[in-house]
Protein backbone atom coordinates (compact mmCIF):
# COMPACT_ATOMS: atom_id res chain seq x y z
CA UNK A 1 0.00 0.00 0.00
CA UNK A 2 3.37 2.46 -0.55
CA UNK A 3 2.73 5.20 2.33
CA UNK A 4 -0.82 3.41 3.42
CA UNK A 5 1.29 0.61 5.28
CA UNK A 6 1.60 2.83 8.25
CA UNK A 7 -1.88 2.80 8.29
CA UNK A 8 -1.20 1.35 12.14
CA UNK A 9 -1.06 -2.38 10.51
CA UNK A 10 -3.51 -1.41 7.82
CA UNK A 11 -6.02 -2.43 10.01
CA UNK A 12 -6.71 1.16 12.07
CA UNK A 13 -9.62 2.08 9.99
CA UNK A 14 -11.56 -0.99 11.38
CA UNK A 15 -13.49 0.16 14.44
CA UNK A 16 -12.79 -3.17 15.87
CA UNK A 17 -9.11 -3.43 15.09
CA UNK A 18 -6.50 -3.17 18.05
CA UNK A 19 -5.06 -1.96 16.28
CA UNK A 20 -5.23 22.54 5.38
CA UNK A 21 -6.03 25.99 7.52
CA UNK A 22 -2.51 23.49 7.69
CA UNK A 23 0.00 26.91 7.37
CA UNK A 24 2.61 24.22 6.51
CA UNK A 25 1.67 22.47 3.68
CA UNK A 26 4.03 22.61 0.99
CA UNK A 27 3.27 24.71 -2.27
CA UNK A 28 4.04 22.18 -5.17
CA UNK A 29 1.29 24.29 -7.51
CA UNK A 30 4.35 23.96 -9.90
CA UNK A 31 5.98 20.86 -9.51
CA UNK A 32 2.52 19.72 -9.45
CA UNK A 33 2.22 19.26 -13.21
CA UNK A 34 5.10 17.34 -13.48
CA UNK A 35 5.01 13.49 -14.58
CA UNK A 36 8.39 13.00 -14.08
CA UNK A 37 10.61 12.38 -10.70
CA UNK A 38 11.89 14.87 -8.81
CA UNK A 39 15.81 14.86 -8.91
CA UNK A 40 18.00 16.73 -5.95
CA UNK A 41 21.37 18.10 -6.87
CA UNK A 42 22.97 15.46 -5.11
CA UNK A 43 20.88 11.96 -5.37
CA UNK A 44 19.94 9.89 -2.92
CA UNK A 45 22.61 7.20 -1.87
CA UNK A 46 22.14 2.97 -2.76
CA UNK A 47 19.32 1.55 0.10
CA UNK A 48 21.75 -1.45 0.72
CA UNK A 49 19.49 -3.04 2.88
CA UNK A 50 15.82 -2.80 4.95
CA UNK A 51 17.71 -1.66 7.79
CA UNK A 52 19.05 1.64 5.52
CA UNK A 53 17.51 4.89 4.86
CA UNK A 54 18.34 8.20 3.40
CA UNK A 55 16.94 11.63 4.55
CA UNK A 56 16.00 14.52 2.26
CA UNK A 57 14.63 18.24 3.22
CA UNK A 58 11.45 18.90 0.68
CA UNK A 59 10.75 22.27 1.28
CA UNK A 60 13.03 24.19 -0.88
CA UNK A 61 12.56 24.79 -4.53
CA UNK A 62 13.50 20.85 -4.72
CA UNK A 63 14.27 18.29 -2.32
CA UNK A 64 18.01 18.15 -1.14
CA UNK A 65 19.60 15.07 0.54
CA UNK A 66 20.54 15.69 4.26
CA UNK A 67 22.38 14.09 6.86
CA UNK A 68 21.04 13.17 10.12
CA UNK A 69 23.13 16.21 11.69
CA UNK A 70 21.64 18.32 9.06
CA UNK A 71 18.00 17.55 9.68
CA UNK A 72 18.41 17.80 13.25
CA UNK A 73 20.02 21.15 13.17
CA UNK A 74 16.78 22.26 11.43
CA UNK A 75 14.49 20.21 13.05
CA UNK A 76 15.51 22.02 16.39
CA UNK A 77 13.85 25.53 15.47
CA UNK A 78 10.27 23.55 14.95
CA UNK A 79 7.82 23.21 18.16
CA UNK A 80 6.03 19.68 17.36
CA UNK A 81 8.28 17.36 14.65
CA UNK A 82 6.05 14.45 13.90
CA UNK A 83 7.17 11.53 12.85
CA UNK A 84 5.03 9.40 10.39
CA UNK A 85 6.27 5.73 10.40
CA UNK A 86 5.62 2.47 9.08
CA UNK A 87 5.19 0.24 12.28
CA UNK A 88 6.82 -2.54 10.76
CA UNK A 89 10.05 -1.30 9.08
CA UNK A 90 13.45 -1.47 10.41
CA UNK A 91 15.08 0.96 8.62
CA UNK A 92 12.06 3.51 9.73
CA UNK A 93 12.83 2.71 13.51
CA UNK A 94 16.49 3.19 13.07
CA UNK A 95 15.95 6.96 11.44
CA UNK A 96 14.03 7.45 14.08
CA UNK A 97 16.21 6.60 16.83
CA UNK A 98 18.89 8.57 15.34
CA UNK A 99 16.96 12.13 15.10
CA UNK A 100 15.33 11.94 18.72
CA UNK A 101 18.92 11.52 19.83
CA UNK A 102 20.28 13.97 17.77
CA UNK A 103 17.71 16.41 17.91
CA UNK A 104 17.68 16.29 21.73
CA UNK A 105 21.87 17.28 21.62
CA UNK A 106 20.69 20.34 20.22
CA UNK A 107 16.90 20.55 22.38
CA UNK A 108 16.96 19.27 25.14
CA UNK A 109 13.90 20.11 26.59
CA UNK A 110 12.20 17.37 24.55
CA UNK A 111 9.43 15.47 25.09
CA UNK A 112 8.67 12.19 23.51
CA UNK A 113 4.75 11.35 22.65
CA UNK A 114 3.79 7.94 21.21
CA UNK A 115 0.82 6.81 19.48
CA UNK A 116 1.70 3.57 20.37
CA UNK A 117 0.42 4.20 24.13
CA UNK A 118 -3.28 4.86 25.07
CA UNK A 119 -4.02 7.70 27.76
CA UNK A 120 -5.40 5.39 29.93
CA UNK A 121 -2.26 3.92 30.52
CA UNK A 122 -0.81 7.20 31.31
CA UNK A 123 -0.09 6.27 35.03
CA UNK A 124 1.56 3.14 34.13
CA UNK A 125 4.05 5.09 31.97
CA UNK A 126 4.64 7.44 34.31
CA UNK A 127 5.58 4.44 37.26
CA UNK A 128 8.02 2.71 34.42
CA UNK A 129 9.48 6.04 33.68
CA UNK A 130 10.36 6.67 37.68
CA UNK A 131 11.46 3.22 38.10
CA UNK A 132 8.69 1.81 39.98
CA UNK A 133 7.82 -1.19 37.85
CA UNK A 134 9.67 -3.34 35.78
CA UNK A 135 9.08 -3.77 31.53
CA UNK A 136 7.28 -6.52 32.04
CA UNK A 137 4.39 -4.55 34.32
CA UNK A 138 4.80 -1.97 31.07
CA UNK A 139 4.04 -4.20 28.33
CA UNK A 140 1.50 -5.84 30.24
CA UNK A 141 -0.59 -3.14 32.44
CA UNK A 142 0.24 -0.70 29.26
CA UNK A 143 -0.90 -2.47 26.40
CA UNK A 144 2.43 -2.23 24.60
CA UNK A 145 2.18 -3.11 20.72
CA UNK A 146 3.47 -6.36 19.87
CA UNK A 147 6.71 -4.80 18.29
CA UNK A 148 7.47 -2.83 21.37
CA UNK A 149 10.88 -4.10 21.77
CA UNK A 150 12.04 -3.85 18.56
CA UNK A 151 10.71 -0.63 17.64
CA UNK A 152 9.27 1.28 20.68
CA UNK A 153 11.71 0.41 23.57
CA UNK A 154 15.07 2.00 21.92
CA UNK A 155 13.11 5.53 22.04
CA UNK A 156 11.54 4.96 25.33
CA UNK A 157 14.96 3.98 26.87
CA UNK A 158 16.38 7.18 25.75
CA UNK A 159 13.90 9.12 27.46
CA UNK A 160 13.62 6.96 30.18
CA UNK A 161 17.67 7.83 30.72
CA UNK A 162 17.22 11.64 29.67
CA UNK A 163 14.67 12.03 32.36
CA UNK A 164 12.20 13.27 29.01
CA UNK A 165 8.43 13.37 29.76
CA UNK A 166 6.76 10.47 27.73
CA UNK A 167 3.27 11.20 26.50
CA UNK A 168 0.71 8.52 25.84
CA UNK A 169 -0.98 10.22 23.31
CA UNK A 170 -3.51 8.03 21.48
CA UNK A 171 -7.37 7.31 22.21
CA UNK A 172 -7.89 3.76 24.09
CA UNK A 173 -9.07 1.37 21.57
CA UNK A 174 -12.14 0.62 23.43
CA UNK A 175 -13.26 4.32 22.54
CA UNK A 176 -12.02 3.87 18.48
CA UNK A 177 -14.05 0.66 18.36
CA UNK A 178 -17.12 2.50 20.50
CA UNK A 179 -17.21 4.79 17.54
CA UNK A 180 -16.77 2.56 14.85
CA UNK A 181 -19.59 1.15 15.79
CA UNK A 182 -22.31 3.20 17.17
CA UNK A 183 -20.63 6.86 15.52
CA UNK A 184 -19.21 9.68 17.56
CA UNK A 185 -22.38 9.87 20.02
CA UNK A 186 -20.68 6.80 21.55
CA UNK A 187 -18.19 8.86 23.84
CA UNK A 188 -20.90 10.62 25.39
CA UNK A 189 -21.87 6.93 27.44
CA UNK A 190 -18.30 7.02 28.74
CA UNK A 191 -18.38 8.03 32.31
CA UNK A 192 -17.20 11.39 33.40
CA UNK A 193 -14.07 9.53 35.09
CA UNK A 194 -13.39 7.72 31.53
CA UNK A 195 -14.39 10.62 28.97
CA UNK A 196 -11.46 12.67 29.60
CA UNK A 197 -9.08 9.61 27.65
CA UNK A 198 -10.53 10.92 24.58
CA UNK A 199 -10.46 14.58 22.82
CA UNK A 200 -13.02 16.49 24.14
CA UNK A 201 -13.48 18.28 20.19
CA UNK A 202 -13.50 15.94 17.01
CA UNK A 203 -13.49 17.30 13.82
CA UNK A 204 -15.40 15.41 11.41
CA UNK A 205 -15.68 18.20 8.46
CA UNK A 206 -11.98 18.30 6.95
CA UNK A 207 -12.99 17.03 3.22
CA UNK A 208 -9.66 16.44 2.19
CA UNK A 209 -8.53 14.14 5.02
CA UNK A 210 -12.01 12.15 4.88
CA UNK A 211 -11.54 11.78 1.21
CA UNK A 212 -8.07 10.53 1.24
CA UNK A 213 -9.62 8.19 4.16
CA UNK A 214 -12.40 7.08 2.51
CA UNK A 215 -10.57 6.28 -0.94
CA UNK A 216 -8.48 4.07 1.20
CA UNK A 217 -11.76 2.40 2.36
CA UNK A 218 -12.55 1.62 -0.86
CA UNK A 219 -9.42 0.76 -2.27
CA UNK A 220 -8.17 -1.40 0.24
CA UNK A 221 -9.45 -5.11 -0.20
CA UNK A 222 -10.01 -5.90 3.33
CA UNK A 223 -11.42 -2.99 4.44
CA UNK A 224 -13.87 -2.40 1.34
CA UNK A 225 -16.99 -4.22 1.17
CA UNK A 226 -17.09 -7.50 -0.72
CA UNK A 227 -17.97 -7.64 -4.15
CA UNK A 228 -18.06 -3.91 -4.25
CA UNK A 229 -16.39 -2.17 -6.78
CA UNK A 230 -17.64 1.52 -5.55
CA UNK A 231 -15.47 3.85 -6.24
CA UNK A 232 -17.11 7.49 -5.66
CA UNK A 233 -20.77 8.67 -4.17
CA UNK A 234 -21.04 10.08 -0.86
CA UNK A 235 -19.49 7.56 2.18
CA UNK A 236 -21.79 5.01 3.36
CA UNK A 237 -22.96 5.52 6.68
CA UNK A 238 -20.44 2.45 7.56
CA UNK A 239 -17.55 4.50 6.40
CA UNK A 240 -18.69 7.88 7.92
CA UNK A 241 -18.21 5.72 11.40
CA UNK A 242 -15.12 4.64 10.44
CA UNK A 243 -13.69 7.93 9.58
CA UNK A 244 -14.97 9.10 12.94
CA UNK A 245 -13.19 6.41 14.19
CA UNK A 246 -9.74 7.44 12.99
CA UNK A 247 -10.47 11.11 13.64
CA UNK A 248 -10.82 9.93 17.74
CA UNK A 249 -7.34 8.69 17.26
CA UNK A 250 -6.32 11.75 15.41
CA UNK A 251 -7.74 14.48 17.73
CA UNK A 252 -6.91 12.55 20.92
CA UNK A 253 -3.13 12.49 20.09
CA UNK A 254 -3.26 16.44 18.97
CA UNK A 255 -5.14 17.20 21.79
CA UNK A 256 -2.59 15.34 23.96
CA UNK A 257 0.16 17.45 22.24
CA UNK A 258 -1.55 20.72 22.53
CA UNK A 259 -2.10 20.07 26.51
CA UNK A 260 1.69 18.79 26.96
CA UNK A 261 2.59 21.78 25.80
CA UNK A 262 0.56 24.31 27.42
CA UNK A 263 1.71 22.49 30.79
CA UNK A 264 5.04 22.67 29.69
CA UNK A 265 5.83 25.50 27.60
CA UNK A 266 9.42 26.23 25.86
CA UNK A 267 9.57 22.67 25.34
CA UNK A 268 9.19 20.56 22.33
CA UNK A 269 7.23 17.44 21.15
CA UNK A 270 8.33 15.05 18.78
CA UNK A 271 5.70 12.80 17.83
CA UNK A 272 5.82 9.06 16.80
CA UNK A 273 2.66 7.84 14.83
CA UNK A 274 1.53 5.91 11.31
CA UNK A 275 2.27 8.12 8.53
CA UNK A 276 -1.21 8.02 7.87
CA UNK A 277 -1.87 10.16 10.46
CA UNK A 278 0.39 13.25 9.38
CA UNK A 279 1.29 12.66 5.39
CA UNK A 280 0.64 15.67 3.87
CA UNK A 281 -0.35 17.62 7.30
CA UNK A 282 -3.59 16.06 7.63
CA UNK A 283 -4.42 14.10 10.40
CA UNK A 284 -3.28 14.28 13.31
CA UNK A 285 -1.18 17.53 12.36
CA UNK A 286 -4.32 19.28 10.76
CA UNK A 287 -5.54 18.76 14.43
CA UNK A 288 -3.10 19.71 16.14
CA UNK A 289 -3.10 23.46 13.87
CA UNK A 290 -6.72 23.92 14.45
CA UNK A 291 -5.78 24.23 18.29
CA UNK A 292 -2.79 25.95 18.36
CA UNK A 293 -1.90 27.59 14.70
CA UNK A 294 1.11 29.39 16.20
CA UNK A 295 3.14 26.51 15.92
CA UNK A 296 5.83 25.89 14.08
CA UNK A 297 5.45 22.18 12.93
CA UNK A 298 7.69 19.79 10.90
CA UNK A 299 6.34 16.14 9.53
CA UNK A 300 8.74 13.74 8.78
CA UNK A 301 7.20 11.29 6.06
CA UNK A 302 8.73 8.49 5.17
CA UNK A 303 8.59 7.19 1.42
CA UNK A 304 9.06 3.51 -0.12
CA UNK A 305 11.31 3.81 -3.30
CA UNK A 306 10.66 0.86 -5.35
CA UNK A 307 14.49 1.28 -7.24
CA UNK A 308 17.03 1.10 -3.83
CA UNK A 309 20.07 0.73 -6.49
CA UNK A 310 18.91 4.21 -8.22
CA UNK A 311 16.59 5.98 -5.81
CA UNK A 312 14.03 8.35 -7.24
CA UNK A 313 11.75 10.69 -5.59
CA UNK A 314 7.84 11.32 -6.90
CA UNK A 315 6.07 14.77 -6.62
CA UNK A 316 3.60 13.14 -4.52
CA UNK A 317 5.87 11.73 -2.34
CA UNK A 318 7.82 14.95 -1.94
CA UNK A 319 4.47 16.62 -0.98
CA UNK A 320 4.20 13.97 2.36
CA UNK A 321 5.84 16.29 4.51
CA UNK A 322 8.68 19.11 4.96
CA UNK A 323 11.29 15.97 5.91
CA UNK A 324 11.52 12.82 4.13
CA UNK A 325 13.04 9.40 4.95
CA UNK A 326 13.45 7.47 1.82
CA UNK A 327 13.37 3.46 2.54
CA UNK A 328 13.67 0.27 0.54
CA UNK A 329 10.82 -0.98 -0.33
CA UNK A 330 9.07 -4.07 2.30
CA UNK A 331 9.09 -7.09 0.32
CA UNK A 332 5.36 -7.71 -1.14
CA UNK A 333 2.83 -9.22 0.74
CA UNK A 334 1.69 -11.66 -2.17
CA UNK A 335 2.99 -12.74 -5.20
CA UNK A 336 0.02 -13.02 -6.70
CA UNK A 337 -3.35 -11.71 -6.93
CA UNK A 338 -4.69 -14.87 -6.37
CA UNK A 339 -3.08 -15.48 -3.16
CA UNK A 340 -4.45 -12.00 -1.75
CA UNK A 341 -7.68 -13.00 -3.04
CA UNK A 342 -7.58 -15.94 -0.92
CA UNK A 343 -5.87 -14.21 2.37
CA UNK A 344 -8.69 -11.51 2.28
CA UNK A 345 -11.57 -13.47 1.96
CA UNK A 346 -10.15 -15.64 4.93
CA UNK A 347 -9.59 -12.68 6.80
CA UNK A 348 -13.04 -11.41 5.96
CA UNK A 349 -14.73 -15.09 7.10
CA UNK A 350 -13.05 -14.74 10.24
CA UNK A 351 -14.56 -11.45 10.41
CA UNK A 352 -17.80 -12.38 9.50
CA UNK A 353 -18.20 -14.60 12.56
CA UNK A 354 -18.34 -11.10 14.77
CA UNK A 355 -22.17 -10.05 15.30
CA UNK A 356 -23.08 -7.34 13.07
CA UNK A 357 -22.91 -3.70 13.92
CA UNK A 358 -26.60 -3.73 13.48
CA UNK A 359 -27.51 -6.62 15.73
CA UNK A 360 -24.97 -5.79 19.28
CA UNK A 361 -26.09 -3.60 21.93
CA UNK A 362 -24.93 -0.44 22.05
CA UNK A 363 -21.28 0.35 23.39
CA UNK A 364 -20.01 1.74 26.35
CA UNK A 365 -16.14 3.28 25.82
Amino acid sequence: MGSQRGFAGRCSVLASSRHLPVPHMRRWSLLASMTAVLLSAAAPPVLNDLTSFALMRSDGPAPVVITVDQAADALKDFDVIFLGEFHDHAGNHLAEMQLFSALYARAPALSLSLEQFERDVQPVLDEYMADKIGEEALKDKGRAWPNYAEAYRPLVEFAKENKLPVIAANAPASFVRCVGQDGPDALSRATPERRGFAAAELHLDTQLYKDKFIRFLREDGLHGAPDSDKTDGAPTPAEERSFAAQVTRDDTMAESIFLHLQKNPGRKVIHVTGNFHVEGFLGTAERLAFRAPQLKVAVVAPVEIENPRAPELKVSDAASGNFLVLLRAAPKRYATEAEEKADIERMRAQFGKMTPAANRPPCTP
